[in-house]
């Protein structure tokens, strides 16, 4: 992995956050005020499980399965 991969990723990653605002603002800002109604607990175990299931793909692609 080099610099290029990972500005490759990032760049990627911008692009799919900006969809949904792109796409859908309206639906975008409601998704938003969800979110405000979870629990500290509730958002750390989210973006764990982002996390996780993060790794678990990058482990797979980069193993060449």
């Amino acid at each position: 992995m080099n610099w290029s991969d990972l500005f490759a990723a990032f760049a990627l990653y911008l692009v799919l956050e900006g969809l949904m605002p792109f796409v859908s603002p309206a639906n975008w800002r409601k998704s938003l005020l969800l979110l405000l109604q979870f629990k500290d607990g509730q958002l750390r175990y989210i973006g764990f499980a982002s996390i996780f299931c993060g790794l678990i793909l990058l482990l797979f692609v980069r193993s060449g399965g």
